[in-house]
């Protein structure tokens, strides 16, 4: 459980520190862009990167080779650098929230069912070719569906927050079984389709998805770093939220329901994405310490740096493409193993 102390309210570690972190988020992130820009099966250096981005033609290019230099920056590359690092940041957002909404460090983005749900929308769209909707909207529709039964359930019931965790798990284990009983039922190549989903990707991307999803993520990220301080209130305890004129149902439910759409639009665009939402808000602790102020807008940061390296090494370590989820899991892994021996030795001594 995170410490309910005051620290997690009042800033730990001096601002020039923090400010530095952050600039140097900020420059590792503009690095990754451009490599992400510049790398892949279609190498582009530098100086032509640099050309086209800046509306001319690459050095020593034919007409045509500067077309497909074009066109594979602004049409292939770059939406996907975008969505990828949209992604990241409302993932790792959503995270931050729900650890601190939960008081739990083990919690992430996907808690109330939210992939399962998304789940259960794809493969729909996957399997029923008479659906009426595309995979990407049958799977913002699912994620929001599941997440609707969680809050109807634990509203009815009138139980503490415990509840609603434990109606994510039912909710979640109910599209669960729903994805499998498609998966029994769909055609070789459907199949093909839901398992490839389900490991999350960015093959995809385009304009359109990357300025739904920006717009999507842009609202709902205002509203979770806007409640930094409401956060910190939340993590001392419902009474103390009180004693401060914080009404804790009300402001768990607003900055809950910000985390959940960003994570519903972040499944839609892009699959099941792991470890992202739960180990990039430790992570940002780590950096800037415990005062979620800043621990959301680092996350969102970090967020979208780690998930466009992952998704460069992706596309970039074979010739054929690796799902990012795949490498996403590979890095999570072991940092969550890191932080389960430090938090033992922190309770050692």
């Amino acid at each position: 459980m995170l410490t309910p102390t005051v620290l997690q309210v009042l800033p730990d570690r001096s601002g020039k520190r923090r400010a530095w972190t952050l600039a140097v988020l900020l420059a590792g992130l503009t690095a990754a862009v451009l490599a992400a820009l510049s790398s892949g099966t279609y190498p582009i250096s530098l100086t032509d990167l640099f050309r086209v981005l800046a509306g001319g033609e690459p050095a020593a290019a034919g007409p045509a080779d500067s077309r497909v230099t074009a066109a594979i920056i602004w049409q292939l590359r770059m939406p996907r650098v975008l969505l990828a690092m949209i992604v990241g940041a409302a993932l790792a957002a959503s995270g931050a929230v729900f650890q601190a909404s939960f008081r739990n460090p083990l919690v992430e983005p996907y808690i109330l069912g939210v992939s399962s749900g998304a789940a259960f929308g794809a493969a729909l769209g996957v399997v029923v070719p008479a659906f009426p909707m595309s995979v990407q909207v049958a799977a913002f529709a699912g994620a929001l569906a599941a997440v609707g039964l969680v809050h109807a359930m634990s509203r009815r019931s009138g139980a503490p927050i415990v509840v609603l965790v434990l109606s994510g798990v039912i909710v979640g284990s109910m599209f669960v079984a729903g994805v499998s009983i498609l998966k029994y039922l769909a055609d070789d190549a459907a199949l093909r389709d839901i398992v490839f989903w389900l490991m999350g990707g960015f093959y995809f991307a385009s304009w359109r998805d990357a300025w739904i999803a920006g717009a999507a993520v842009a609202l709902s990220g205002g509203v979770m770093a806007a409640g930094g301080w409401t956060l910190n209130v939340l993590a001392m305890g419902d009474p103390e939220a009180q004693s401060l004129g914080i009404e804790p149902r009300r402001a768990r439910r607003v900055l809950l329901a910000a985390a959940t759409v960003a994570t519903a639009v972040s499944v839609s665009v892009a699959g099941i994405v792991p470890w992202v939402g739960l180990m990039i808000p430790h992570a940002a602790r780590m950096m800037v310490g415990s005062d979620n102020r800043l621990v959301v807008p680092v996350s969102m940061v970090l967020g979208a740096l780690f998930l466009l390296a992952c998704d460069t090494a992706a596309r970039s370590l074979t010739a054929s493409e690796i799902p990012v989820g795949i490498v996403t899991a590979l890095a999570g892994g072991p940092f969550l193993a890191y932080l389960v021996r430090e938090r033992a030795a922190a309770l050692a001594g």
